[in-house]
């Protein structure tokens, strides 16, 4: 398994590096956000660490780049921060983050922390159909490809972030059944989520704001109030 440190501290970085290393795994090092960014192109890690405070890009525009890029690999990514506020949890989180580290921690942690990410790939990588239709609607899993059904059937290619997608695919792949948080964060994210679970409302709402006509009087993806979301898609 491959992994990317974006850290601007090297002595902490150089830690980290070590510690990660001794466990079996192949790392790479970034100092700054522009250098992640390309690391990540080059590299094609399957799980970036990443920290917040970074000179240049922050962390948040670094992993909000990654996540709005198509490619074939899609990393987890551990963030990492001084800071342990509340708040900058759900905006880590919102931004594409999987997880949350608050500095200082101990390298028996961090790695830990590393595992439980990967092992979601083996618990949740072949739960996925590959493909899901509706009357307006395609994703294809494959592809990574979501589309929307225009007038005079043309078809129109969904900008969707990574998250934005896995939240639609898992929508889309039992129409009418209702989803609580809960059950949205475990197939988003996995069982070892640390964070708000307000955070997929802020997901719904830019998915809402990509796909609906009117994001304020949803047609495709409703709230059940009380009780959480659901796909429907009918032909009006």
């Amino acid at each position: 398994m491959s992994i990317l440190i974006v850290e601007d501290e090297r002595e902490i970085a150089g830690l980290i590096e070590q510690a990660l290393e001794r466990e079996g795994f192949s790392c790479r090092i970034a100092n700054n956000g522009l250098a992640a960014l390309r690391e990540f192109e080059e590299y094609q890690p399957d799980l970036i660490i990443l920290d917040i405070m970074l000179p240049g890009l922050d962390g948040l525009e670094v992993c909000t780049r990654i996540r709005q890029q198509a490619t074939i690999k899609d990393p987890y990514i551990l963030m990492l921060t001084a800071r342990g506020e509340e708040i900058d949890r759900v905006i880590g989180l919102s931004t594409g983050a999987d997880d949350y580290l608050v500095k200082p921690f101990s390298p028996r942690e961090l790695v830990a922390r590393v595992r439980a990410l990967l092992r979601r790939s083996l618990r949740h990588g072949t739960q996925l159909q590959n493909l899901f239709t509706s009357a307006h609607f395609t994703v294809d899993c494959d592809r990574h490809i979501a589309t929307r059904l225009l007038e005079e059937e043309q078809e129109e290619v969904l900008d969707l972030t990574t998250l934005e997608f896995k939240l639609l695919s898992t929508l889309m792949s039992y129409p009418g059944r209702v989803w609580s948080r809960t059950q949205l964060i475990d197939q988003l994210w996995g069982d070892d989520f640390f964070g708000d679970d307000r955070v997929v409302d802020t997901h719904i709402r830019r998915l809402r704001k990509k796909i609906e006509p009117d994001p304020s009087h949803p047609l495709f993806i409703k709230t059940v109030v009380g009780v959480g979301y659901k796909f429907e898609d009918e032909i009006h």
